[in-house]
């Protein structure tokens, strides 16, 4: 038998120690034995009573004779003396055996608890090797990491990327020249008419404008909304400078002038007696915005020097292409929001195919067949042409219905003049381009004119109540045509092709016609719908032209909770056990995004995309979601920088995947925002669960309390910076404020109660880097129509389709973070913090509506629940009430639902698939 060590135990008196195996033998031998006893001492005592019973019965001489003479007697009574001696000896064995088998029972359960005490150790000790061998796999991709971000370093030799840095003119380059003369002046151009040397590209573009007040230029009165709103947009725009010795352009208001005669005599001798004109005029910009349909070219015949014109009315002669700007009409409000009283994109097809609401003065009498037009103006007869044409619309026999009124009542009235004149109130043309799938826009009659006030006007007001423009003569100048791309937002046609406008129209699909309406609308309330929003737009076109970048967006500043003088206290972290003992990616020590690479060539490469697309060409970001790619060999000829593709480039399964980031992009790391309220033990708890994630480069704690944290709490050591931030309100928009302290393109919002295991928000990020102009996340919602009532619901129930991803687990880049924040309508903010809710469905309309793109949910989860956690505002019962509330007040603002449906989500590259026995999934559980 085999000797064990964990016990001994003393038999009887005889204080034998016997080892548990021979404790075993012995009972085999001890359990016969006793059953034997148990058998023969009933017996032995039946047998001794039946023979006492016996002799007495039998009488006295019986006994006698047996007591005296019989020896079977006494051998009777001596068996049965052995027998009781034995059966005694038997039962204090008994006794002595049940004791060893109590004392046994207890050693064996000691034994049990001992083994699996063991068995629990020896388990443990596993685990803790699994989780040394994983972390030493770990450390060790991220020394050679860490080596070659060094060898990278030292072998480019990348110097620190950041904003420009300013470098402004100085008094020295106001060298005056003499005046040029007014043939030179009608040929100037950027190159030969405007002075680069006051303008560096470090410059930050400084505009100095004149104070109307104190500078009068105009010969007459300015309009009062004019003068007033002109001079306070110019005061809020970043670049305006009180210093004109380092300006790099001089702002001049001339107009609109009150009255509709101009001495341009005194005109040109204001213009000239500016103290910075410096003889010629140069890097000098003259506004000329009318708000009245008598607005004219107030420049006809006045030496404007090289100083370039803005205005709603040129002559084909007087204006100078890539010099002067056409600006339309100031017809809309000071500035803010502009979303207000505007109609509703959807439907497509409105009450009218066409309107036209307008009168020819001089073409009344052609159309009445009172007289014909003069044989030496083709233009007039032309115009009678095409509007015969027009009228024979209503006549035809469609579905479609016209609204074409060539002559009405409340015209403006040039008298004899070639212009289309504008109709009716205000009022009720209002009603008819809200009521018109498209309007016509006829061009001026007179070829010389390219644009006029009422052309521009119509235009505007066109944009502003969604009726598609379609013009009628291709010879119009459109306002700020040098960005905006008007292919995509109106319909331009000779006017030969007069005949087939019908046919044109009806070609357009449902989906063309909502484009172009939602494309007019985004241009009108980003360029045109104010006079802040176009004066800035002015000037962001000439320094676009200068190639000088914007100034950088501003970043909220990230004002820490604490005191300087208080350090928190800090505990380690209380490490639960891993969701999985995986390796995930290196662990690295924070290191920034690379940033303002692009400064001067955003405007060159993707100045399209900042005006039609994008609409913020105002502001300079570190980093934008759709900075190029470069093609898949140059990460390994000539482009290494940064790039750290799967197995250096060979590829591999889950082992050589976990080990480098991979993906078209250069490695990066990703900051966490957490906003919180008064929960600290929810938020420690979340904090410590973020110790050891990869690729994590801070943790940002909005801290949205009044109250500051106590100073006894201890803060878990994640090894990563937490940066606890003090909100200036309580406000769920403060989840989305552009923070200083936010280094990273990518932002990963979550809530202080949500409970994301470290291969999920690993794979998150890894999927949020090829697709970074979109939200990526975990819990997924829906909008769904209201069937009973009409108007969005908000659902959240499971779903084949979602058009939301929650951003209380969910990656977005930090320029949205800017979008959010200041340039989404202010009204969407003002909702969410009357409701203290919809901060994400906010967040899901402006990405949506920027991309045109769903979300992108990766991995099955859908809910998330925190056990023990305090209530969270979403278990109110008003909660779903104002979700339903806030879909449909944010379509309003935006004119329509951008929210879109998509069917799939993301799981891993080999989840589910067989692998042979050598190979590792890229994560175990997604």
């Amino acid at each position: 038998m085999r000797n064990s060590s964990y016990g001994r135990l003393s038999v009887g008196g005889g204080g034998q120690s016997i080892v548990p195996g021979s404790c075993i033998l012995r009972m085999s031998r001890v359990v016969p034995l006793i059953l034997l006893i148990l058998i023969i001492a009933p017996l032995c005592a039946h047998y001794y009573l039946s023979k006492v019973g016996s002799d007495v019965s039998l009488g006295h001489e019986r006994h006698l004779l047996l007591d005296s003479n019989d020896p079977l007697a006494d051998l009777s009574g001596l068996k049965c003396d052995n027998a009781k001696a034995r059966v005694q000896e038997l039962l204090s064995i008994k006794a002595s055996v049940l004791n060893e088998l109590r004392d046994l029972e207890q050693h064996r359960q000691q034994l049990q608890e001992n083994i699996a005490l063991a068995t629990s150790r020896v388990e443990s000790l596993r685990q803790e090797e699994g989780r040394i061998k994983t972390e030493l796999e770990r450390l060790k991709t991220s020394v050679e990491q860490a080596l070659l971000a060094q060898r990278e370093v030292f072998e480019k030799n990348m110097p620190h990327i950041v904003a420009p840095r300013r470098i402004t003119a100085t008094h020295e380059n106001s060298i005056r020249l003499p005046a040029p003369s007014a043939q030179s002046v009608a040929q100037c151009r950027m190159h030969n008419c405007f002075d680069y040397s006051r303008c560096s590209v470090l410059s930050n573009f400084p505009v100095y404008h004149y104070d109307v007040d104190q500078y009068r230029i105009s010969t007459s009165d300015l309009e009062v909304f004019v003068k007033t709103t002109v001079r306070q947009a110019l005061g809020y725009n970043a670049h305006i400078t009180m210093d004109p010795d380092e300006a790099c352009i001089f702002v001049a208001l001339v107009g609109e002038s009150i009255g509709s005669s101009v001495d341009k005599v005194n005109l040109e001798e204001n213009l000239h007696s500016l103290p910075y004109w410096n003889g010629d005029g140069r890097n000098h910009v003259l506004l000329n915005l009318g708000r009245t349909i008598y607005s004219r070219n107030v420049f006809d015949g006045v030496n404007t020097g090289r100083a370039l014109t803005v205005q709603a009315h040129f002559y084909s002669h007087l204006y100078r292409p890539g010099f002067d700007i056409v600006a339309p009409p100031l017809l809309g409000l000071p500035g803010g929001d502009l979303w207000h009283n505007l109609p509703p994109m959807v439907p497509a097809k409105r009450r009218y195919l066409l309107s036209f609401q307008g009168e020819l003065p001089r073409l009344r009498n052609y159309l009445d067949k009172e007289e014909q037009p003069p044989s030496n103006n083709p233009s007039m007869r032309e115009e009678v042409a095409v509007v015969e044409e027009l009228i024979q619309l209503e006549k035809t026999r469609t579905d479609d219905q016209f609204l074409l009124q060539f002559t009405c009542q409340g015209s403006g009235g040039y008298g004899d003049l070639e212009e289309w004149q504008i109709c009716e109130t205000e009022s009720m043309r209002t009603q008819v381009l809200r009521d018109s799938t498209f309007t016509l826009v006829l061009a001026p009659p007179n070829p010389t004119e390219i644009s006029t006030v009422t052309f521009q006007a119509r235009v505007f007001e066109a944009l502003k109540y969604g009726a598609v423009p379609v013009i009628l003569g291709n010879h119009v100048e459109f306002p700020l045509s040098e960005t905006i791309d008007w292919r995509k937002l109106a319909l331009t046609f000779p006017k030969s092709r007069v005949t087939e406008v019908h046919f044109l129209l009806r070609s357009l699909s449902d989906a063309d016609i909502l484009y172009m309406r939602r494309q007019g609308r985004l241009v009108w309330e980003r360029f045109l719908g104010s006079t802040q929003v176009l004066v800035d737009s002015i000037l962001a076109i000439l320094r676009e032209r200068l190639n000088i970048p914007p100034l950088a967006a501003a970043d909220e500043p990230s004002q820490s909770v604490f005191n300087d003088s208080f350090v928190p206290l800090k505990t380690e972290a209380d490490i639960p056990d891993p969701d999985t003992d995986e390796n995930l990616g290196p662990i690295e020590p924070p290191f920034p995004s690379v940033s303002f690479t692009r400064n001067y060539t955003i405007s060159l490469l993707t100045g399209y995309e900042l005006w039609n697309v994008w609409g913020d060409p105002f502001n300079l970001y570190p980093n934008l979601p759709n900075n190029p790619i470069l093609p898949t060999e140059a990460k390994f000829s000539g482009s290494q920088l940064g790039f750290r593709p799967i197995n250096s480039g060979s590829g591999g399964s889950g082992k050589e995947f976990s080990e480098s980031l991979g993906g078209n992009l250069p490695r990066e790391q990703f900051t966490i925002v957490m906003l919180t309220y008064e929960r600290e033990q929810v938020l420690l708890n979340s904090l410590a669960r973020l110790y050891g994630l990869p690729y994590l480069n801070k943790v940002i704690v909005v801290w949205n309390s009044p109250k500051p944290p106590p100073e006894d709490l201890r803060w878990p050591d994640i090894k990563v910076p937490v940066q606890v931030i003090r909100a200036e309100r309580n406000s769920l928009n403060n989840r989305f404020l552009p923070y200083s302290e936010i280094e990273t393109e990518a932002v990963l919002s979550v809530d202080d109660d949500a409970h994301l295991r470290h291969d999920e928000i690993v794979f998150g990020f890894r999927v949020w880097r090829e697709e970074r102009d979109r939200i990526v996340g975990f819990p997924g919602r829906y909008h769904a129509w209201d069937l009973n009532y009409g108007g969005w619901l908000y659902n959240s129930n499971y779903s084949c389709e979602l058009s939301m991803v929650l951003t209380g687990a969910a990656f977005f880049h930090k320029y949205y973070a800017n979008m959010y924040s200041h340039v989404m309508p202010q009204a969407i903010r003002d909702k969410v913090d009357e409701y203290m809710n919809c901060e994400d469905i906010a967040m899901n309309f402006l990405v949506s509506h920027i991309t045109r793109k769903p979300p992108v949910k990766v991995t099955s989860r859908w809910t998330f629940r925190c056990p023990g956690c305090p209530v969270s505002l979403s278990e109110d019962d008003s909660h779903f009430t104002e979700r339903h509330k806030c879909i449909n007040f944010f379509t309003q603002v935006y004119g329509y639902n951008p929210l879109l449906n998509t069917q799939y989500r993301v799981d891993s590259v080999l989840f589910k698939t067989r692998l042979p026995h050598d190979k590792q999934k890229c994560f175990k559980f997604i």
